[in-house]
């Protein structure tokens, strides 16, 4: 829910800003619980489900990152979100990824219109064009012909050769009615990795004292303005294990976590309005897919930043009066995410990796990092 710091001490006010934990639902009981420590580390994910499509797990909701922001720390290059070009377009089922071995086995993509095989006239490389380009032309297809979802077809190659190369795929798309060998598979862009988030240095740490934070949820430098596949590995890996060897090397430097004041809820009372968070959810998640999505511009920015601010305001209204759930938790952070990604977005006036905007479509002459400072 929320870091503990100093001002957050039962014996004394301190606004150091040192981490001494988190304050955290248990969602068997609907209590809110102080965990204190010595050290704190961040390892929440990214912030994939702010989007209306996401390959993104359920929990993607951004959580560290407004959790580290609310307390003091600096985030980084939030408008650098990935979109992976080939998710599959069902109703039933929100985030199974067509990998990109597809396309390069000899998949074509298809506008499910005209049956025109589009990728040539977007990029000489065609189906294996970058991400974000291949992402950008399945997007413009769909908004120019109003449709839901393109085709990616490798039904032209042997059966038993995309059997033999892709037996998951083959085998999910046949319980759902799609023959991968005979038939075209509908697929969308989908948001795909959280590249920017809490500004961390080679060990880990963030701006806080006792705060350590590792892999999607921090912006490590490691991607820049894009991201190599399989980078995520790396990511968690390396600065996971750079946290813990800074925390232990340090450890006698930790002081005890003091005594904390326990969460106050004598002024909330049980939700009756739970369709609020719902409503609120749908709504973010819709305007940010069409606003703050794969192509953007300053005017489509600057609606989705007027959405945030009314909703701010009803969401911290609700998250005042009535206790928490996970669903309200997730609704705050997200919004906070939401706002993060627009103000980062408005901030850079270039297109550069995966921040395509088409009033600066240009690529400035040095790279520099959107840092926001609380």
């Amino acid at each position: 829910m929320d870091l503990i710091t100093g001002r957050h001490e039962a014996e004394r006010y301190s606004g150091s800003g040192r981490v001494w934990g988190v304050y955290a639902l248990d969602q068997e009981t609907g209590q809110v619980e102080a965990h204190t420590a010595r050290a704190t580390i961040l390892a929440t994910g990214g912030a994939g489900r702010v989007y209306q499509f996401s390959t993104a797990p359920r929990g993607a909701t951004g959580d560290g990152i407004a959790m580290a922001w609310r307390a003091g720390c600096r985030v980084s290059n939030m408008e650098m979100m990935q979109f992976h070009p080939t998710c599959l377009y069902n109703l039933d089922v929100k985030n199974f990824l067509i990998t990109e071995a597809v396309r390069g086995e000899g998949g074509h993509l298809l506008n499910p219109r005209t049956g025109h095989r589009y990728m040539p006239d977007y990029d000489e490389r065609a189906e294996l064009a970058p991400r974000d380009i291949v992402a950008r032309a399945n997007d413009s297809e769909i908004k120019r012909d109003g449709l839901d979802y393109v085709h990616l077809d490798i039904s032209h190659q042997p059966p038993e050769f995309v059997r033999e190369h892709f037996p998951n795929i083959h085998e999910k798309l046949l319980g759902l009615g799609i023959d991968m060998t005979r038939q075209p598979i509908p697929v969308v862009p989908a948001q795909h990795y959280t590249c920017g988030g809490i500004l961390i240095d080679l060990n880990g740490r963030t701006d806080l004292p006792g705060l350590y934070a590792a892999g999607e949820c921090t912006e490590s430098g490691l991607h820049g303005a894009n991201r190599l596949a399989s980078n995520s590995l790396l990511e968690c890996f390396v600065f996971g294990e750079a946290a813990a060897a800074d925390i232990l090397a340090r450890w006698d430097q930790f002081d005890a976590p003091p005594a904390v004041r326990g969460w106050d809820e004598s002024r909330v009372t049980d939700s009756d309005e739970e369709v609020v968070i719902k409503q609120n959810w749908t709504e973010i998640r819709r305007f940010m897919w069409n606003y703050v999505g794969i192509v953007r511009t300053t005017k489509r920015l600057e609606r989705a930043a007027h959405r945030i601010d009314l909703l701010t305001g009803e969401v911290e209204d609700y998250y005042g009066h009535f206790r928490v759930s996970t669903d309200l938790i997730e609704l705050r952070n997200l919004l906070q995410c939401a706002q993060l990604i627009v103000r980062s977005a408005l901030q850079r006036k270039e297109s550069r990796g995966l921040h395509y905007t088409l009033d600066y479509p240009e690529l400035l002459s040095g790279a520099q990092d959107t840092v926001l400072v609380p």
